[in-house]
């Protein structure tokens, strides 16, 4: 009964809300009850709303977004389950960090949309987008977010973000800052099986890592928006450093361990500036405007000692820096009873690379290399919607010129550089029975660029007989994508197929040098896989329940070796809405053994976590208490047979602890930032 009640408190509250918002009469549409979540699918795109729902005093968008069907969130990390190359937008414009997602109160979410079959207004290599909608906010003046988190696993780990938005008339000024003091600590072992000399030979390694990591942000912008007219623009200045160790040991066969201890220090920071200007003209067209410039540096020291050896040091030292522009420029308007997208997306990218090898023995077969790859990207695309009764229609195609220019040591390489043409359709029919069944199924190609991390030809030293490397001659991978999307009374099922043509995958093989020497690099593979997901999810008064049960299989063959062994895995997540604003949540899962490209996992069968959280001051006051990994059953165990090598891998990673998160809101505000950006794909491969 105090359930009952309290639903019908939330239900009262919506339906006085804001009645000129023209968001809600958007989503009148999609509101099965002010009980519960609703997610309804529209086109290829779930949409729920949050309003009314188990989920509207959870804390902030993080741990709303941990409770939705098909969405995981683990350490603040948000991916979507069997997609890979998702975007996340908040209120239109794109998260650049998961700080955005803490800053924001579950009780200012409106709905979120996570589309499936993303179009050509987006990179083809995007996987899935989620867009995030908060409510309408009109409080003038001062609005401040602080919030603190304090966790501790193995090690202590510390988050601040503040958050300070003033606003006057039609213009928005905005400052944040964060700094973040985390320390982890992962441990494990290794072990190298080959035949070398006409023997089994071992190699074997242990590590204890120390990854004690202090990063920083500031960001400051306006907006100004006047009737159909909007425009802003903000600055971002993000400095980061890292003091890593690792004492450990190595060995050959059955010789004696040698002690090993390797430092790495590293101190990066990166500007960024981003711009946008929307407006509506003759009351139909939506022309908009972004425009990115990012810069970056990092310095990276690494030591390897071995103390009670005769082994002479190891040191090392890089420098990465690269520089980023980009534009998009789009016109939407209706076209054929439908919407019309055209527009251009363009960037250029110039990274480079300065590795040194400070070690004369090592260099005979680690040499320094300077790499500097320099690319220029130029597409045009175009979609269009239409909705034919109960069966809607979204076509799109886009086309892209790409000019790749790789330089070694001051010399242009002719077998990496190349330019091309790309063209990627995407199509996607959506029917709908009534309100609670949908069936979806889309096709797109896409084209995926490795990241630029990959594509270097400098090799790092990792032990006496190992070393780990890039491999410049990747090709880029065309990828079909065949997706089926079915919603029906609470259960959702996702099957999609992918057919991968020189994807990349990780081996480990023998390096020709004059003593035996394991090279772990990247390369390009064929791989099919087919995802599998089944999802229930329907709240029973105060207990939300959301059930994800999946499996991932693929079909791969290296060097005449199977890697096709499937991957089951399921996720149970709970959420208790209790009395006096106390919040409850409890989620399970697990994944048996399999393969995922060259790697094959470890089982973990049963891993836990839970939180407790309340609400104070009428929701300007948020504590919560959280514990990870409760049972320490999560691991990160895997294997890896590739050319004669094989690896088996063990690591235990700090998973397991308690965190306390503190939220104050003093008249909350959300950003009216509504640029995107330019070339989201293009950012992540730097």
């Amino acid at each position: 009964m105090l359930c009952m009640f309290l639903y019908a408190a939330s239900g009262w509250g919506q339906s006085v809300e804001e009645p000129t918002d023209s968001i809600i009469h958007e989503l009148q549409e999609v509101i099965v009850t002010a009980k519960q979540p609703a997610t309804k699918l529209v086109g290829s795109t779930l949409v729920t709303t949050i309003p009314g729902s188990n989920l509207a005093d959870i804390g902030n968008a993080l741990d709303v977004l941990a409770q939705l069907p098909m969405i995981q969130v683990e350490d603040n990390t948000v991916s979507v389950i069997g997609k890979s190359n998702i975007e996340i937008y908040i209120d239109g414009r794109p998260m650049r960090d998961n700080q955005e997602l803490q800053q924001i109160l579950s009780s200012n979410l409106k709905k979120v949309e996570l589309l499936m079959a993303p179009g050509a207004a987006y990179e083809s290599t995007t996987g899935a987008v989620l867009k995030i909608t908060t409510k309408r906010n009109f409080i003038q003046g001062l609005s401040l977010t602080d919030q603190f988190q304090l966790t501790r696993r193995r090690k202590w780990s510390l988050t601040e973000l503040l958050g300070l938005n003033y606003r006057a008339g039609n213009w928005e000024l905005f400052l944040n800052g964060a700094v973040n003091r985390s320390n982890s600590f992962i441990k494990g072992a290794t072990t190298n099986t080959l035949v070398y000399d006409g023997q089994e030979t071992v190699v074997g390694s242990r590590q204890n890592n120390v990854y004690p990591t202090t990063a920083g942000s500031v960001k400051a912008g306006f907006n100004h928006a006047k009737g159909s007219q909007s425009w802003g623009a903000y600055y971002r200045y993000n400095p980061e450093q890292g003091d890593f160790s690792n004492d450990g040991a190595e060995w050959l066969d059955d010789n004696t361990p040698l002690l090993r201890r390797i430092d790495r220090k590293i101190r990066a920071h990166s500007h960024s500036v981003s711009l946008y200007y929307e407006n509506t003209f003759a009351d139909k067209y939506l022309l908009h405007f972004d425009g990115d410039f990012r810069k970056s540096r990092n310095n990276n020291s690494v030591a390897t000692m071995y103390p009670e050896s005769a082994n002479p040091n190891v040191n090392s030292h890089d420098l990465r820096q690269s520089t980023f522009w980009a534009g998009k420029l789009y016109l939407k308007f209706p076209l054929g009873k439908g919407d019309f997208t055209v527009g251009t997306q363009d960037s250029y990218t110039h990274t480079s690379l300065d590795y040194r090898m400070l070690n004369e023995q090592v260099s005979q077969y680690i040499p320094s290399s300077l790499t500097d790859a320099r690319q220029t990207s130029a597409s045009l695309f175009a979609s269009w919607a239409r909705l034919f009764g109960k069966l809607s229609l979204s076509v799109g195609a886009r086309y892209e010129y790409v000019d790749y220019d790789f330089h070694v040591n001051g010399k242009r390489d002719d077998e990496v550089s190349r330019s091309d043409h790309l063209l990627t359709p995407d199509v996607s029919l959506t029917y709908s029975f009534n309100d609670d069944a949908q069936i979806s199924l889309s096709y797109k190609l896409a084209t995926v660029k490795p990241p630029y991390s990959q594509l270097t030809g400098s090799l790092s030293y990792t032990g006496l007989h190992e070393i780990e490397g890039g491999n410049p001659a990747l090709r880029d991978e065309k990828m079909h994508d065949v997706q089926l999307f079915g919603l029906w009374n609470g259960f959702m099922l996702q099957a999609d197929f992918t057919r991968s043509l020189d994807t990349y995958a990780f081996v480990k093989q023998l390096y020709p040098a004059d003593n035996l020497q394991l090279l772990m690099h990247p390369v390009n593979i064929d791989v099919s896989a087919l995802n599998l997901y089944l999802v229930w999810s329907k709240p029973v008064r105060c207990w939300t329940p959301n059930a994800t049960f999946g499996m991932y299989k693929q079909w791969l063959t290296l060097s005449n070796t199977p890697y096709k062994k499937p991957i089951f895995s399921y996720y149970f997540d709970n959420t208790f809405s209790l009395p006096r604003g106390w919040m409850v949540t409890a989620n399970f899962s697990g994944q048996t053994r399999g393969d995922m490209h060259t790697n094959r996992f470890g089982t973990t069968w049963f891993a836990m976590d839970a939180s407790v959280g309340k609400t104070f001051f009428h929701k300007s006051l948020t504590v919560k208490l959280t514990a990870t990994d409760i049972f320490n059953t999560v691991n990160n165990n895997w294997t890896m047979n590739t050319y004669g090598v094989l690896v088996d891998k063990h690591q235990s990673y700090d998973g397991r602890g308690i965190s306390l998160h503190i939220i104050y809101n003093f008249q909350p505000r959300k950003s009216k930032y509504k640029g995107s950006s330019a070339a989201e794909e293009e950012l992540k491969r730097l």
